[in-house]
């Protein structure tokens, strides 16, 4: 793989503001997420913003707790964070006609070990829950509405 992105996108019929605010809320996390993995924010603000850390609790096969720093943000485009591996999930929206169409990306790009997730199961994982997570943001989003 050359782009070492994953990426998946859907149209939901809600305002980029109020798609941003779920995803801007760690404690909403575990709502939308689709892999499984997100059991709950343990700790972090109530909003995020460029900087701020939020920790996880989550659970693959074992629990564990992992912190997260938002390294992308333009309010009501664009949020994305990483971990201590430097991998990113960043969500992209932009406005089409009264709704809005999320892209969410799984980049490891920026991974401290990218050859490595190159060759494991990671990069389909999260390709199949990105596609489990997006049905889910649509659904709370439009459901806020």
């Amino acid at each position: 793989m050359t782009d070492r992105q994953v990426s998946r996108s859907i149209e939901i019929d809600a305002p980029p503001r109020t798609v941003f605010d779920l995803l801007a809320d760690p404690r909403r996390h575990p709502d939308f997420d689709g892999s499984g993995t997100v059991r709950s924010a343990v700790s972090g603000p109530a909003r995020l913003s460029l900087g701020a850390t939020f920790g996880v609790a989550m659970r693959i096969r074992l629990p564990y707790r992992i912190a997260n720093t938002v390294v992308e943000f333009e309010e009501d485009r664009r949020i994305a964070w990483r971990h201590f591996g430097r991998h990113r999930w960043r969500y992209e929206l932009e406005p089409v006609g009264s709704g809005t169409r999320v892209t969410e990306t799984f980049d490891w790009s920026t991974s401290l070990g990218p050859a490595l997730i190159d060759r494991t199961s990671f990069p389909d994982m999260n390709a199949r829950s990105i596609e489990a997570t997006l049905p889910r943001l649509k659904e709370l989003a439009e459901s806020a509405g």
